[in-house]
């Protein structure tokens, strides 16, 4: 009962936390989504100012599966439980065809991470166990905390949601190391998620895609460290088919530049 009281209490606090934010709607990320025809939605929070800036907050406060962008929580928690003892120890496929040819070897997280290896991160799950996965899923207050029955698909195929708003505070705790899991272990995930760095700026990320690949929604979620301050950021949209999947990053990374973070 009081583990019960306690997971409502979270609720009820992430979800104040979550409407205390003050949304701006941008407009020229919006004209970026109108010129596109693209159904979707971006969102940069600036944790210092508490502000949440971007494009159609009826659909960033919405739940969708995370598909593959839980794999960033998913690295932690199994580091955290020892499922692994690195980011760099094999872990095995399974040994079946898949979708992608990149996903039919043994590896490590650091690499199963930039190829999205799904069979990869089940093989993680399952060692972390289905216990142990809630109980972190909740102490991370990620989305609406439910892990359900099954251990390998509930990012996938639910219940597991989480909204572009939640995105966006997860991350931003994670990039300012105030999660509460071991420090060594978020600067892991940090090192492993890194894209890309410029003058000034650092970038970091994961894509998602739901129902991959057959039409639903896409996922590019993430946070740039400029001059020492934290924008995380997540974009979600609508995917009709597989030549759709570069539009998550080009669109993020052009609402990135029009809010003068990249």
């Amino acid at each position: 009962m009081k583990s019960i009281q306690v997971l409502v209490l979270v609720l009820l606090v992430s979800g104040s936390e979550a409407r205390a934010l003050e949304w701006i709607e941008n407009a020229e990320v919006g004209e970026l989504f109108r010129t596109a025809g693209v159904d979707g939605t971006f969102v940069l929070l600036d944790a210092a100012a508490q502000t949440c800036t971007g494009h159609n907050e009826a659909r960033a406060r919405k739940r969708f599966v995370p598909a593959s962008t839980f794999k960033i929580p998913n690295t932690l928690i199994g580091l955290t439980v020892g499922a692994v003892q690195s980011v760099d120890e094999p872990l095995p496929y399974g040994g079946q065809p898949q979708p992608l040819k990149s996903w039919e070897k043994d590896m490590g997280l650091r690499e199963a991470i930039r190829v999205s290896n799904v069979p990869v991160y089940q093989a993680l799950a399952r060692r972390i166990g289905l216990e142990r996965m809630q109980e972190n899923v909740s102490r991370l207050d990620y989305g609406n905390h439910e892990v359900g029955a099954s251990v390998d698909t509930f990012w996938l195929k639910g219940p597991l949601e989480i909204s572009a708003i939640e995105q966006t505070q997860f991350l931003g705790r994670l990039a300012q190391d105030k999660l509460s899991f071991p420090a060594i272990h978020q600067a892991s995930v940090r090192e492993i998620a890194k894209l890309d760095e410029g003058d000034g700026w650092v970038l970091y990320g994961k894509t998602g895609w739901a129902n991959f690949p057959d039409s639903g929604n896409g996922w590019w979620v993430g946070w740039v460290q400029r001059d020492r301050q934290i924008y995380s950021f997540a974009l979600n949209m609508d995917l009709r088919d597989a030549s759709e999947a570069g539009k998550r990053v080009e669109m993020g990374k052009a609402c990135l530049k029009a809010l003068g973070v990249l």
